[in-house]
């Protein structure tokens, strides 16, 4: 039983990473965050929205502490993604100094497009394991 405590805590600490955006904090959590932001628009129904989910797990935990990284549920929050002209799901949109700066549209496969797109988009670099 001792191992899935250690498991269940790990998993835990790894999810406290990935953030959740919605209408009534989007301002304060990304629009007025003092790191960058990446949301990924995203919706329940979407299938690589779902394949595109574990990639984005993954990568608020490499990018922890340099840009915040998180979800909106582009169905609970039409306004928003109208108000950033999300035409498509999923959509990453990268947030600097409350301004949409950079898009990426679609599943690109894995990672590695996807880190290489934040780091130069948010001007960060990680160290990869």
């Amino acid at each position: 039983m001792g191992w899935n405590t250690k498991w269940a805590g790990a998993l835990v600490m790894d999810m406290n990473n990935l953030q959740h955006f919605d209408g009534p904090t989007f301002e304060a959590d990304v629009l007025n965050a003092a790191e960058p932001v990446v949301v990924d628009f995203t919706a329940e129904w979407c299938p690589p929205c779902h394949m595109l989910s574990p990639v984005v797990e993954r990568l608020a935990e490499e990018f922890a502490g340099k840009v915040k990284i998180g979800k909106l549920d582009v169905d609970e929050n039409q306004e928003i993604a109208i108000r950033y002209g999300v035409m498509g799901i999923p959509t990453l949109g990268l947030f600097r100094e409350g301004k949409l700066v950079d898009r990426m549209v679609g599943y690109p496969g894995g990672p590695a497009p996807i880190r290489e797109w934040i780091e130069k988009s948010a001007n960060v670099t990680i160290v990869k394991n």
